[in-house]
């Protein structure tokens, strides 16, 4: 099956495939963004914040938010300026050449595969509570429970490939139903019964120091929670006005959502019983509520909440929308991983099969491989918390490539028509980097080896890509590219010598540097890395055959070690 490609535009931007539909209006567009959001993510996070770091983290939100809009600003003008589905990846190849976009791709990629998987993963964990046959005493998923993830999946799938216009159909009304019940909870906890004693009564405001404060981000699904505000990139070829629908959803989605989130959160601190405090703190408030609640608050925190409160009516809606809001981010999910590696396959260092179009706007096979994938990821890992683990280190890695390539872009090509013009990228694009090195830090060593290791598998693979389709690959420009490994290394280093996570749990990291010294460490290791990049980056030319390439896929250009 083959597809249509556009014509170059008259600054040789690279296209998408015609026969990718514009049918994502302003409103669409944003709540894909919001319904990703709004996922597994609200159902959890705020027991898990709380006992990461008490009351402080309400802070947590705050600087998860405050970090997001500082990463969402840096795509802005990307977003508008190249406004081509599978943005995260293909951006950097662009700037960079094959070896870093493959870098940033594989990372990408393999981090989007894992989200459906996730919001399955928390909607059979709700789903436990009724339907105990579905997960094992140890967490991990029974037989029974691995088919119906499978089935959910394969949902998932069918209507992606109904394509866009009725995927944003579909999604517009899961959204108004997700931010309803947000706000509805928000709503019944602070009226019914809020003890304004809770953000103080027990070891105060930050009973876990800043260090609780700053592991809540990553290790409490807040970073995870924000991760859907990308839809505005990666969509972005499917959106009929990009110069004004990428960036109000850029930001408009974190800004909305982290609101909702901060106010959440402090409805949740107020409305648990003191005596599920008392017993032990806040880092065991999920084990210590009383009564028939017990195992309700391991598997359905804000359900508990509703019936300690007495709304029986709220506990059966929120067993709804356990189901609804991850299965409505898994769907979105499902249709990002397909296009990222339909953008791997355009830049051509993925199989080109996987940029293959069909009528109805869908890249098919990459659909496909995201659900085997998808798959694949519900073996390994034992529960919802320790996928998100790993998914948030991946996905803010991913994100780390947009400020560097906002930065040189305007020194290759700084003719480029710019629709939206970010002021101040500089300091926007250096707080950008340091932010997401920030939350990987904060992830700690437990997590960033893990993703080091997949980062190598990668490697593998494309030595094997290069080697099986020689002549055809493109150029590597790894003269241009190296700068990522530095990076790499430069990460795993700082963690494995920083303090995250606590020594006492033995994960293996030497804690050789406190609080404030992991924080010199990121920053440090973010103005090497921008200068290293800096000093890196292709020429303008190259720029302009990279997207004269794109453009052109069948136009192929030798392998190289450029």
């Amino acid at each position: 099956m083959t597809s249509n490609v556009e014509a170059p535009g008259r600054h040789g931007v690279a296209g998408d495939d015609s026969r990718l539909k514009k049918d994502l209006g302003p409103i669409s567009l944003l709540f894909t963004a919001i319904g990703s959001i709004i996922g597994s993510g609200w159902l959890f996070s705020s027991l898990h914040a709380a006992e990461q770091a008490g009351p402080g983290a309400l802070i947590s939100w705050i600087i998860g938010t405050i970090m997001f809009i500082f990463i969402g600003l840096s795509y802005s003008e990307l977003g508008v300026m190249f406004p081509h589905s599978g943005g995260v990846a293909r951006y950097p190849h662009y700037a960079f050449g094959s070896f870093a976009s493959y870098s940033m791709g594989w990372v990408t990629w393999l981090a989007c595969a894992a989200v459906a998987p996730v919001e399955v993963s928390a909607v059979l964990t709700y789903a436990t509570n009724y339907l105990p046959w579905l997960e094992n005493k140890n967490t991990t998923l029974t037989g029974g429970g691995i088919l119906v993830a499978v089935a959910l999946m394969a949902v998932f799938v069918l209507i992606n490939f109904l394509g866009m216009r009725w995927f944003a159909r579909i999604n517009n009304v899961l959204v108004w139903w997700k931010l309803g019940m947000i706000a509805l909870v928000i709503i019944a906890f602070l009226v019914v019964k809020f003890h304004p004693s809770n953000l103080h009564a027990f070891g105060g405001f930050t009973p876990y120091g800043w260090h609780g404060v700053f592991t809540a981000i990553p290790a409490a699904a807040i970073a995870f929670s924000f991760f859907g505000f990308r839809q505005g990139i990666e969509l972005a070829g499917e959106t009929d006005n990009p110069k004004r629908n990428v960036p109000m959803t850029l930001i408009g989605s974190v800004v909305i959502c982290g609101i909702l989130y901060i106010l959440l959160q402090l409805a949740f601190l107020g409305s648990v019983p003191g005596a599920a405090v008392s017993k032990a703190g806040w880092a065991k408030v999920g084990e210590n509520f009383t009564g028939d609640t017990q195992v309700l608050a391991q598997f359905g925190p804000l359900a508990a909440i509703a019936g300690v409160l007495g709304l029986t009516w709220l506990a059966v809606l929120l067993y709804a929308d356990a189901i609804i809001s991850p299965g409505d981010t898994g769907l979105i999910y499902t249709s990002v991983t397909a296009r990222m590696s339909y953008a791997m396959g355009r830049n051509r260092n993925a199989p080109k099969s996987l940029s293959t179009v069909n009528d109805n706007g869908v890249p098919w096979i990459s659909l496909i491989l995201a659900f085997i994938v998808g798959c694949i990821f519900f073996l390994p890992f034992p529960s919802w918390q320790s996928l998100v683990g790993i998914v948030t280190s991946m996905t803010v890695l991913s994100f780390g490539s947009g400020p560097i390539v906002l930065l040189t872009l305007r020194k290759q090509l700084p003719d480029q028509e710019r629709p939206f013009r970010l002021g101040g990228a500089w300091v926007i694009a250096s707080l950008a980097l340091l932010s997401t090195n920030l939350i990987m830090y904060w992830a700690g060593w437990d997590q960033v080896w893990k993703m080091m290791a997949a980062i190598l598998l990668g490697y593998v693979l494309l030595a094997i890509f290069q080697a099986l389709d020689k002549g055809h690959a493109p150029k590597l420009d790894f003269a241009h590219g190296w700068w990522v490994l530095i990076w790499f290394g430069g990460i795993a280093l700082v963690s494995y010598l920083g303090g995250y996570p606590d020594k006492s749990l033995h994960a293996g990291n030497l804690g050789v540097w406190g609080f404030y010294g992991g924080i010199i460490a990121n920053v440090v290791l973010t103005i090497i890395v921008l200068g290293v990049a800096w000093r890196c980056q292709l020429p303008g030319h190259r720029v302009r055959e990279i997207l004269a390439e794109s453009d052109n896929p069948e136009a192929v250009t030798p392998a190289a070690a450029h």
